[in-house]
């Protein structure tokens, strides 16, 4: 007998279906009919027939014909939604996608897979779990750790020994011995006590980066788990059955306790739960669509879920990734402003960059050379310009090595530590088979990654007030030689006047945003966790002001193609006119004033797939190939073959330059 997971006005509905040539709209008035029957008012409604509503799939939040019939429109087992009408305007209205619904409808379940050992996960690889494209598996090695871990506490079980979060209760209570009858209750209401996040939802991506890190950092072998238990969440990654994880609650000290409790509370069948095949619903449903059961916590089990530092670390994986790709490209962009505003390149000669060896600094320069060297790559804009009087350009153009260099050491020096956090075993006690013994410390304290990712904010932060002030260059006439706001017909058209004030109204937010997170601590649990980190919020921030940075230098990248226009038909060097090219493939010049905003967020798409980066990489290798030892790459950031093979990008033969 097919069976229908409904959602209405918050709450699922089992609606068994004995025939199959019912129709939709039988399906919206069962499922209307079995919600009034449970409501002591009847929901608000009179009778059923008052109801009107609108039935659509959870995955894509397809509409569906109240006509058609249900063994045509439906599969077995699927998840729809009743909508009510009045209810989407009502503030109670809670839809049963996350945003970005489009993105989620166009899921494909990965093919390849991950190996994770606990000891060499990389922040390119959480990333790409968290974006769906690889499935889990443990490795022989770190399943046999797992294992002889679970004995220590089945030991420890036998024994009747008493071991912190094990026999005990937990914080303040710790002292508190629980009766061997009552440990898997304990572990149950550790998860249930734990789960008082709030605020939004984690998205689909970062809640699989999370699930991704836990599963991880518990197979390194230190956190009592038993092997039966970390293959069902294993399980449940594979089939992105997604718990609803708030974003806001941890202090970041004893571990992202809060964040990790809704993981563990959905793993358990509890909760939230979100798959793309169901949207959101009450996580059993979810797991049952999937053909998978709620995990049944052993002892220690719950604590093994929930104490450690992978909510900070799995959102400081995507800001140090989103911050390595927005460097490298907002080198390619000022490069384009400075041929926009015809600045000289003898601010990037290798001599003077050898006199301040940082590596940020010579790689930066070395990008505005195989960017720019007219020897290599002729442009007629700088041609036109040779013999000028100008000696020298303002910090904004000349200064971009020393100031985009420091960002890019920034970020190294973060990624380091984020690389370190991802592959450590942050539980308490720590389980150790070697020894036999369990101890207790404080690895679950988030203060590296918070104190590296409030650097890291501050760091990036300094891409886009450099950018918002060549913006400014751009835009102005008397500095920029320019048409004013870059747009003809002044006065009538305004041009990029407000984009301008969009970049500055950023970067303004950015700086209350960059004030260190760290840099609080609020006792908590009874003065027994008594320092904390605040990295959850440090984390959070850090993901905005890099966001704000991708929308300042896609303004920016936005304003310099449009100067080009004014210098035509003049062209600039064959990697730049390449830029140029993309960026023209999304957004066209401005003959007169137009709707910005969809312009601005393509180009931002545009630097978030790093797509500048893939059309401007090639040239800036070849030029690497052709000046070695001038210049070494910057590793966490300079672009790798590993990269061109993953884009399949090809490096121009020495005629295309």
């Amino acid at each position: 007998m097919p069976r229908y997971t409904v959602h209405v006005r918050g709450e699922w509905l089992a609606v068994p279906c004995q025939d199959a040539q019912l129709t939709v709209g039988w399906l919206g008035r069962e499922a209307v009919r079995r919600y009034i029957k449970n409501k002591p008012d009847n929901g608000g409604f009179g009778s059923v027939d008052d109801v009107h509503f609108l039935v659509r799939r959870c995955k894509g939040l397809g509409l569906l014909d109240n006509g058609d019939r249900l063994e045509v429109a439906l599969e077995d087992n699927e998840f729809v939604e009743v909508v009510i009408e009045g209810d989407a305007m009502s503030p109670d209205f809670i839809p049963s996608q996350p945003e970005g619904v489009y993105l989620y409808s166009k899921y494909r379940e990965p093919e390849k897979y991950i190996d994770l050992d606990g000891d060499s996960l990389t922040t390119e690889d959480l990333v790409d779990l968290g974006k769906g494209h690889y499935k889990i598996k443990l490795t022989p090695t770190a399943e046999k750790r797992v294992q002889k871990s679970r004995e220590v506490i089945d030991s420890i079980i036998k024994e009747k020994t008493v071991v912190y979060g094990i026999t005990t209760g937990f914080g303040k209570f710790a002292r508190t011995i629980i009766p061997i009858n009552k440990l898997q209750e304990l572990q149950v209401n550790l998860v249930r006590s734990h789960s008082s996040g709030v605020g939004k939802p984690l998205i689909p991506e970062r809640c699989r980066m999370l699930l991704a890190l836990r599963i991880n950092v518990l197979a390194k072998g230190y956190s009592g788990i038993s092997l039966e238990t970390l293959k069902q969440v294993i399980e449940m990654f594979n089939a992105s059955c997604l718990p609803y994880v708030p974003e806001k609650g941890t202090v970041g000290a004893s571990g992202d306790l809060a964040p990790l409790s809704h993981l563990a509370l959905g793993l358990i069948g509890e909760g939230k739960m979100w798959s793309p095949k169901s949207g959101w619903a009450d996580a059993k449903y979810v797991l049952e669509a999937h053909g998978l059961k709620p995990v049944i916590l052993k002892p220690k089990e719950g604590l093994a879920l929930i104490n450690g530092t992978q909510m900070i670390t799995s959102l400081g994986c995507e800001a140090v990734e989103r911050a390595s790709a927005i460097a490298r490209q907002a080198d390619i962009v000022a490069a384009l402003t400075l041929e926009v505003l015809k600045g000289t390149t003898k601010a990037f000669d290798t001599d003077i960059h050898a006199l301040r060896p940082h590596r940020g600094q010579i790689e930066v320069a070395f990008r505005f050379r195989s960017l720019l060297d007219s020897d290599h790559h002729p442009s007629e804009i700088a041609e036109s310009h040779r013999f000028c009087d100008r000696v020298q350009d303002a910090y904004t153009l000349r200064c971009c090595p020393q100031v985009h260099g420091v960002v890019n050491d920034t970020i190294a020096f973060v990624k380091n530590i984020i690389t370190i956090e991802l592959n450590s075993a942050t539980d308490n006690p720590m389980v150790f088979a070697n020894r036999g013994e369990t101890i207790s410390g404080g690895n679950f304290h988030g203060e590296y990654p918070a104190k590296a990712l409030d650097y890291l904010a501050i760091g990036i932060h300094e891409l886009a007030a450099i950018s918002e002030r060549r913006i400014e260059r751009l835009c102005n006439p008397s500095l920029s030689e320019l048409p004013a706001f870059l747009v003809a017909e002044g006065g009538l058209n305004s041009g990029f006047m407000i984009a301008h004030c969009t970049a500055a109204a950023l970067v303004s937010e950015n700086k209350a945003l960059c004030h260190p997170s760290s840099v609080d601590s609020l006792s908590t649990s009874a003065a027994t966790e008594d320092h904390v980190s605040m990295g959850g919020w440090a984390a959070r921030k850090a993901l905005r002001v890099i966001e704000h940075v991708e929308q300042v230098l896609a303004i920016e990248l936005l304003a310099a193609c449009q100067g080009i226009e004014f210098l035509r038909p003049l062209k600039t060097t064959t990697p730049l006119e390449k830029v140029y090219d993309l960026v023209r493939s999304v957004v066209r010049p401005w003959m007169k004033d137009r709707f910005m905003a969809p312009d601005i967020e393509a180009a931002h798409r545009l630097l978030l797939e790093q797509k500048v980066w893939e059309v401007a990489a090639p040239y800036i290798e070849k030029y690497r190939m052709e000046h070695i030892p001038e210049s070494r790459p910057l590793s966490p950031t300079a672009f790798s073959l590993k990269f061109l093979h993953k884009k399949s990008t090809k490096i121009p033969e020495t005629e295309d330059l």
